[in-house]
């Protein structure tokens, strides 16, 4: 399979011209122009930018320190993420991460309105992400957006480039009733790689979950800024597990990404769908 990318990947080299989109067109009152991936502050402790988040009326979901060192991302939701997460098909946008950097001095945090139009596509209502964003805003003063950034138009129809999935394009890592999956997922390894549980409705939960020692190495690779896209989602939705494919998943949290770096981490998406293929297979007896 590695071949197989790489052979994309050079093949797409020839054509690529950006992160193509098939979005529809921008409505009116919606952003023009790009919309920064993260929004980025002065450095915070992780007890101080929870605190900030819970004063602004956000719920901690969890707090996951396994992903690059002297670094912890804060998952955290609201009543509105959770209800538009609720909708079929759209659980990822439950949540949104502030990433607490210790090494590096700084926090970022996964702007609502880019992640938003990304994982609602045509159900992308402005208003309910715009009043989020201004939540974060008002809770910390001062944040500057990202130098990776996307075309607002471009976002609902994003692939990396030629034969790369698009959103709608999700891996299915299990089968079974959302009870079997969701027990299989907290009791794999002993629940070592288990992060968080946010039920939905009663057809819908995420979870986050951790990757593979050698799989999650990709991180610190290609940008340890970044890193809030850590833990992987996993849908758990009408008896099937789902993610979001690495092609797709990665490059939206890393939309700088060039050509060559993607070449470089070729072989992480069949890594990530293996990771997370493992919990749900069926045990011996």
């Amino acid at each position: 399979m590695r071949k197989l990318l790489i052979a994309i990947f050079s093949i797409a080299v020839l054509v690529f011209s950006g992160c193509a989109g098939k979005g529809p067109e921008v409505k009116s009152g919606e952003p023009t122009g790009e919309v920064s991936t993260f929004l980025q502050g002065a450095y915070l402790d992780v007890a101080t930018a929870t605190s900030k988040l819970e004063a602004a009326g956000f719920e901690i979901v969890a707090t996951n320190k396994k992903v690059v060192k002297k670094g912890t991302t804060i998952v955290f939701t609201c009543p509105k993420l959770k209800a538009e997460g609720a909708k079929p098909g759209r659980a990822y946008i439950s949540v949104m991460r502030l990433f607490v950097d210790d090494k590096d001095k700084a926090i970022a945090i996964t702007n609502p309105v880019y992640f938003g139009k990304a994982y609602m596509q045509n159900e992308y209502d402005h208003a309910v992400f715009s009043a989020i964003k201004a939540k974060i805003d008002g809770a910390f003063p001062g944040l500057k957006n990202s130098a990776d950034k996307m075309d607002f138009k471009d976002l609902a129809g994003f692939h990396f480039t030629i034969g790369m999935p698009y959103y709608e394009d999700q891996a299915v890592v299990g089968t079974a009733s959302n009870a079997d999956l969701l027990a299989k997922a907290k009791n794999y390894k002993k629940g070592k790689l288990f992060i968080f549980e946010l039920k939905l409705s009663e057809t819908s939960t995420l979870i986050g979950y951790g990757l593979g020692k050698k799989t999650s190495r990709f991180v610190k690779k290609i940008g340890r800024a970044n890193a809030a896209l850590m833990p992987w989602m996993i849908s758990i939705e009408d008896g099937k597990a789902k993610i979001l494919k690495g092609e797709y998943y990665i490059a939206m949290n890393y939309p700088l990404l060039g050509m060559g770096k993607f070449m470089g981490i070729a072989s992480i998406p069949d890594s990530v769908i293996k990771d997370l293929t493992k919990p749900f297979k069926k045990r011996k007896k």
